[in-house]
């Protein structure tokens, strides 16, 4: 049996999730990280480039979407790796909504059971402070249009 429609998401007393800078987040191989053209117009910008150098040098089509370029390996290619093993990311302040979204994605607030294999890939997922489901819905309709 199902929870009626009008029950609280299991999520009701919000979700803990504070960056630990791994960059496993930004790294998959294949992996994708869908823009918009609005998106990348505020990523050249921040870049000092046109927007058409910016579709050349970093972005690949992916069926009739478009996703930033990945380097050999499957990292994003604004993913930034330091010796101590902390990542940045190059374009942090006008990062995609997906990257700003993370890790309330719909495929990882689903069920307790999506978290928990989430946080098993992140280890930023259940620490830091919690997130109320104001917050992660906001993501989640943020993400409405992506397939996540």
């Amino acid at each position: 049996m199902s929870a009626p429609d009008n029950a609280p998401p299991w999520y009701s007393q919000g979700l803990a999730f504070a960056c630990a800078r791994c960059g496993r987040c930004c790294s998959g191989d294949p992996g994708y990280v869908w823009v918009s053209l609005q998106e990348c117009d505020r990523i050249a910008h921040h870049l000092g480039i046109s927007l058409d150098t910016f579709a050349k040098q970093h972005l690949r089509r992916v069926g009739l979407r478009l996703s930033l370029r990945e380097l050999p390996g499957g990292d994003c290619e604004f993913l930034l790796r330091s010796a101590d093993g902390l990542t940045a990311c190059a374009v942090h302040p006008v990062r995609p909504i997906q990257c700003r979204t993370w890790p309330f994605w719909k495929s990882n607030v689903r069920s307790p059971r999506a978290w928990n294999a989430a946080a098993a890939a992140c280890p930023g997922i259940g620490c830091g402070p919690t997130h109320p489901p104001a917050v992660i819905e906001a993501a989640l309709r943020a993400n409405g249009n992506l397939p996540l």
